[in-house]
């Protein structure tokens, strides 16, 4: 069980990481093309007018991608353990403490799946768009909500590989 556990978790977070680093790609892409074309504006004194329509919408959709997918490729290593409160604690209560304390994000991963689900079928029933680019927010609340999923499936598989199994976390040390 803890095998397959360790597998579902490294793939979910290969997939995760995948997602994160094309957003990124495609951010970067965008900020690029509109402060280049911003910029060639201004060098031919307006004369070549090209621009990226709705950049800042975009940046910030393709942000929201990106940071969902990113923590939820992360999960296991997010955690800052502040040694004063656990010190004295053998490492296999460390690590069981710490599989608690990630049902935390699971909640959390599951309660925006939920929220932005909801949110996806109301702007799809009601046909919502972005303001600038008018492109549907469902597809777009649909995407943040699989990604919120992801979050809360890795939380709770690494939360089961430390409160049940005990298994070693990477977490970072407050110092």
């Amino acid at each position: 069980m803890r095998a397959f556990l360790e597998r579902a978790s490294h793939w979910l977070a290969l997939v995760c990481r995948v997602v994160a680093g094309i957003a990124l790609l495609a951010l970067l892409t965008v900020t690029i093309a509109d402060v280049g074309t911003r910029y060639l504006y201004r060098l031919t004194e307006g004369a070549i007018a090209l621009r990226v329509s709705g950049s800042v919408e975009l940046v910030s959709y393709l942000m929201l991608c990106a940071l969902l997918a990113a923590m939820a490729a992360n999960v296991e290593r997010s955690q800052v353990v502040v040694e004063a409160f656990s010190h004295g604690l053998a490492p296999a209560i460390k690590h069981r403490l710490h599989g608690v304390y990630l049902l935390g994000f699971a909640a959390l991963g599951l309660a925006l799946f939920l929220g932005l689900l909801e949110s996806a079928t109301a702007a799809s029933r009601h046909g919502e768009v972005t303001q600038d680019l008018r492109l549907p927010l469902g597809p777009i609340y649909q995407v943040a909500a699989a990604l919120s999923l992801l979050l809360g499936v890795r939380s709770l598989i690494h939360a089961l590989l430390g409160a049940v199994f005990g298994a070693e976390q990477e977490v970072s040390h407050g110092e």
